[in-house]
Parts: structure tokens; sequence; C-alpha cells
């Protein structure tokens, strides 16, 4: 009887653990962490019906090779830490030899952390081309209280950090859409920025763009000197509407004429749609709030839901 408890109690120990909420970035990825721990916990039951460990031997829950993987976490290294506001920092990590993660368009990858022996999962979409070889960036906000941010900032240049991946994205084709309309609050611009490269990388491409940039203060536009270069293409075009600022005599006189002090709100959001060259399909991108308040002035300003992309 004791070798039968013995033997119950080996097999509960490599018993796959449940999910908490706290490990679920929220962000509807396929394979979800719960998918994954279903995945495993059949697997465990089929292993302990046959008294056979060795079927469990599959089961990794990270790897260290590299490839990036939907279903485990995979190990890269930190390379550049480069601060951009206050709050908000680039990570540059580094990929062997010069592979690329392939991303498709507007597809985010998902973090693993553990603050306090607990862990915690995020969504985070990297800014750099999918196709980038060698490296891949990450523009990350960090919060006062947020768990993950009090992780994130203890990076240095170095560190492993374990990452899965890649899920969603926005399945775009070249001059599908005759003018594309990008939403952005704060790091809403991230899944932004692959696309534009996209377009502008590509001479066939003849997608006119209008990025419209929300942030608090001047201070706080992140990759200002890379918005630029994007908004000296003949397509492109980005407006920034600065939530706290009161008046544009400050601003430097390059970016006053593209600016709007206040919040992008129903009236102004009519006046950009009315400036786009052509019928607009709308990207969004930031808090749940803000793609809410934009669905809905979007709607009174006509655009149909099926015209609209939120990420």
């Amino acid at each position: 009887l004791q070798a039968m408890s013995d033997n119950e109690q080996d097999w509960l120990a490599l018993r796959p653990q449940e999910p908490s909420a706290s490990q679920c970035c929220g962000s509807g990825c396929k394979p979800c962490i719960y998918d994954v721990y279903e995945k495993e916990l059949a697997q465990w039951e089929r292993a302990k019906a046959m008294q056979d460990k060795s079927l469990l031997m599959g089961k990794k829950d990270q790897s260290n090779n590299s490839e990036l993987n939907p279903d485990t976490f995979t190990a890269f290294s930190v390379s550049s830490v480069e601060q951009l506001t206050e709050d908000t920092y680039q990570y540059k990590f580094e990929l062997p030899g010069n592979s690329s993660l392939r991303l498709s368009l507007g597809q985010h990858i998902v973090l693993r952390g553990v603050v306090n022996g607990l862990e915690v999962q995020r969504a985070y979409t990297p800014i750099s081309p999918g196709n980038a070889e060698g490296y891949f960036e990450v523009l990350i906000k960090c919060y006062e209280a947020g768990l993950m941010s009090q992780y994130i900032k203890t990076w240095k240049k170095g560190d492993v950090v374990f990452w899965r991946g890649p899920f969603g994205g926005f399945p775009y084709r070249p001059n599908k859409h005759g003018e594309l309309l990008m939403l952005a609050s704060g790091t809403g611009l991230a899944p932004m920025l692959p696309i534009l490269q996209s377009i502008t990388d590509d001479e066939e491409d003849e997608t006119f763009v209008t990025l419209v940039g929300c942030f608090p203060t001047f201070d706080k536009i992140y990759l200002k000197p890379l918005l630029q270069d994007l908004a000296r293409y003949w397509n492109i075009r980005i407006f920034y509407v600065l939530s706290q600022e009161t008046s544009l005599g400050k601003l430097p006189w390059s970016y006053q004429e593209n600016t709007y002090t206040g919040r992008l709100n129903e009236d102004l959001m009519k006046t950009i749609i009315n400036s786009c060259r052509r019928r607009p399909f709308v990207l969004i991108c930031g808090s749940s709030a803000f793609n809410q308040d934009m669905s809905r002035y979007l709607k009174a300003a006509g655009i149909e839901e099926n015209s609209c992309f939120v990420f």
C-alpha cells in the first residue's frame, strides 16, 4: 500500500499546474496559456493511465534554441536598453546569427516574468520590422504599480528573458486599402510601425496612411526621429494629438501645423476623416477606454465596424 501512495505522490508532483489569472495576458492568444495547460493535462492523464513517465518527456515549458514558438517559452538575451521617456523604454533582443522572428504584420509576442514568486504574462508587439535580422525590438511602458513593470525595470544588457508567440496580427496586403487611418494612443504605436515600414519599403505599395498619435505632451511622443523619417514619404501623414498641452507655441515649428491640443474627440475625428484622400480603413490600438471611444467616434463619422480593426 505504501508503494502505491508513493507512486501516487510521484504522479501528483508531475501533474501540470493550472494557470492563475495573472498568467493570462488577455490578448486572445492561440494557444492561450489555458490551452497549453489543457494539452499538458491530457498528456499527463494519458501517461498516468499507462503508468509511463517517459510519455511526459516531450513536455517542455521553455527552450533555449532561440526559435520563437507559440507553445513554449524561448530564452532571448537583452542586447540594449534605451529610455525614451520617463516611463517608456525600448528594449533590443539578440537573435542568433542573422535569424529573424518572421512575424506577420502587427503580431504580438507574450513575455513571462516572475515577481515575488508570482508568474505574470503580458503581450507586447515588436516595433522592429518582422524580417529584421539578428535582433528584435519592443517598446514597453512601465507603470509604477505594475507587477510586470517591476520585473522589466530590472532588465539590463545580457539578461535572459522568456517570450512565446507569435499571435494575432492584422492581415495586411499591399494596395488592398486605399488609405489606412491609424489611431494610436501611447505604446499603441507599436503594431502600427511594422505596417508603416512595410508600406514605405515596398515601392509597389501605394496605400495612403494617416497616423494619429495620441500622447499627453510633446516630450512624451516616442520615437520622434523614426516618425519624422516616415512622414517624409509622399503617402504618409502623421498627426499628433496632445491631451495635456495647452498651446502649440512651445512646439518646434515643424510640428505645429500637424499637432492638435486637447483630446481626440468626435469633431476632430470627423475633421481628420474628411481630410483623408480616400475612404479609410481604420486600425486602432490603445487602452480599452481609448479603443471604445475611437469606435464610437468612428461610428458617428459614418465608418462601419467592418472597416475597422482593433489590436
